[in-house]
């Protein structure tokens, strides 16, 4: 795991589990802004000094965190905090603290471990919109030994189908919205014994998981699991191919998440973070559960149903959240608007992951709310050439992981594990990522990255959003080629006129070998259902054509 600072890579591998909040620190920016001073650690030097990984032979994150920091509140040995804080645009509000979620999280358990008798081991299925029956869910799990495996409520029949044949899935957890979809594949589902809807109304061939909740005990004694026992699947989002079962421990996200929280989250137990990612996705549990957990603070939730910039920029104005967690997706589309017209009072970080966030949205993220972005790239790094050897600095490479060969053997390049993302590493030890494997162009044997011809392109006004793909070209093999979705007040235009701007506009900001020689104007850009662009699909396109 790594974490990114203003596109700047800090190399880390796993970490240690720390307690103590330092206090945060500020300065006043020319502007008048305040630039927040890091609260866990005064430079890249102090952090690698702090970093000092602990995985101790058993560790459960129910058990020893956050039943931990209910016992340390009963015990006045801190204040006691909220930590989940659940809104929706109705009005309606849940605050829990520790003490709460642990009682309601153990009701749950002994749903799964009582009623439908799941066994430590078991594969549990879970899609559920954001709302806090999805937070006792997952607590619940660990309290149980079952392996949780998220699901994002975007996914159709045909996907469910898929991750349940694949995962052989034991029970499955959803609501009234997909109940209807896993039925009509259940004949397919051999596996899958037990269907929970979380819903007002019951259903035929369902257990209602709201009744069974009211009913539940109280008393659950937690499961003892060690720290490399399996605790959650999930399934990459399909950007280059089928989505795959990834799986992790229970140290490798209750352990090894202390360095976002600590450090790329920068929080402390007074914190407030709202991270807005679906919660079918992993970056919904790094930051959503384990790293503001780990460092005993709030995980802020609005259930918006759909991204929405006004109601985004609204609860930041409206609620005292002093960190901030979106897509790079998001933040262009927040950046749209006047950003000056609203008052973040406590707002204090903000981070993006998922995949590169332009420059240029950084910079208008700056000018109008003070605050900077932080990056945060989640892959242990080192990087090595064709035939798996460590390169220079300044030389571009595959980002790779050092691994045991008997895992991951089909992936490796000596013994490093190919990431599928390429990289340089500066003389001061800092990687820079370039793109996606499959991304790069290799146009007259010049290697392009798209997206620095994405963030040059996304400067010039005329451009919302844009995906840079490879299209073949019968004498430089393949040349570049942009799809680009125009703001409003440019769909009038020319498009020769305008496409020939964008050309040397591109040509001004970066190395004139790298401009789009193709253009293509269109509404939308393919994107998974997590929200990154499927550059894949435009290339595939593009060549099948040819």
């Amino acid at each position: 795991m790594a974490c990114a600072v203003v596109q700047i890579l800090l190399k880390s591998q796993s970490s240690t589990f720390l307690w103590s909040p330092l206090t945060a620190s500020f300065r006043f920016s020319k502007k008048g802004y305040r630039v927040l001073a890091p609260q866990n650690f005064s430079d890249y030097e102090s952090l690698k000094q702090q970093y000092k990984p602990e995985v101790p032979e058993y560790f459960n994150f129910a058990k020893d965190v956050m039943d931990k920091w209910t016992e340390m509140e009963k015990e006045g040995k801190r204040p006691a905090r909220t930590a989940l804080w659940w809104v929706n645009d109705k009005g309606n509000e849940v605050r829990w603290n520790f003490e709460e979620l642990g009682f309601y999280s153990r009701k749950v358990a002994n749903v799964l471990s009582e009623v439908c008798g799941l066994q430590k081991g078991d594969r549990i299925m879970l899609i559920l919109p954001r709302i806090p029956e999805w937070w006792l869910i997952n607590v619940a799990c660990m309290r149980t030994g079952t392996i949780l495996i998220p699901g994002t409520t975007q996914l159709t029949a045909k996907d469910m189908l898929h991750r349940l044949q694949t995962s052989k899935a034991k029970c499955l957890i959803t609501d009234d919205v997909l109940a209807p979809a896993v039925d009509s594949i259940m004949s397919e589902c051999q596996s899958l014994k037990f269907k929970l809807i979380v819903s007002e109304d019951h259903r035929e061939g369902w257990l209602n998981f709201k009744d069974l909740f009211i009913n539940a005990k109280a008393d659950h004694n937690c499961v003892t699991t060690r720290s490399q026992d399996p605790m959650t699947i999930f399934f990459t989002s399909g950007t280059t191919g089928s989505p795959k079962m990834t799986e992790h421990s229970y140290s490798s996200y209750g352990i090894g998440l202390t360095v976002n929280g600590r450090y790329w989250l920068d929080l402390a137990s007074a914190d407030i973070l709202w991270n807005t990612s679906d919660t079918g996705w992993a970056k919904s549990a790094w930051s959503s559960v384990f790293a503001p957990w780990i460092q005993g603070a709030c995980v802020f939730i609005h259930s918006m149903p759909r991204f929405d910039p006004i109601t985004v920029l609204d609860t930041l104005s409206r609620f005292p959240i002093t960190a901030f967690c979106s897509a790079p997706t998001a933040y262009r589309m927040l950046v749209q608007h006047d950003l000056t017209s609203y008052k973040f009072k406590s707002l204090q970080h903000c981070v993006s992951a998922g995949e590169p966030i332009n420059p240029e949205v950084m910079e208008q993220w700056k000018e109008q709310t003070g605050l900077d972005i932080y990056e945060g790239y989640g892959q242990t790094e080192t990087i090595v050439d064709d035939h798996g050897n460590i390169l220079p600095p300044g030389k571009e490479g595959d980002i790779a992981i050092k691994d045991d060969p008997e895992r991951t053997e089909s992936t490796l390049r000596g013994n490093f594990y190919i990431t599928g993302d390429r990289g340089i590493v500066d003389k001061d030890g800092y990687f820079w990522f370039v793109g996606r494997t499959d991304d790069v162009i290799n146009s007259a044997g010049y290697r392009i990255g798209p997206f620095e011809v994405e963030s040059a392109l996304i400067e010039h006004p005329a451009v919302v959003e844009s995906a840079v793909v490879s299209s073949p070209d019968p004498i430089r093999g393949e040349v570049v080629k942009a799809f680009i979705v125009l703001a409003s007040d440019y769909v009038s235009h020319d498009s020769q006129k305008l496409i020939k701007e964008l050309q040397d506009h591109v040509k001004k900001v970066t190395a004139p070998y790298k401009y789009p020689r193709k253009v293509e104007f269109v509404q939308q850009l393919p994107k998974t259902v997590s929200g990154k662009i499927r550059r894949n699909e435009l290339r595939k396109e593009e060549w099948g054509k040819a």
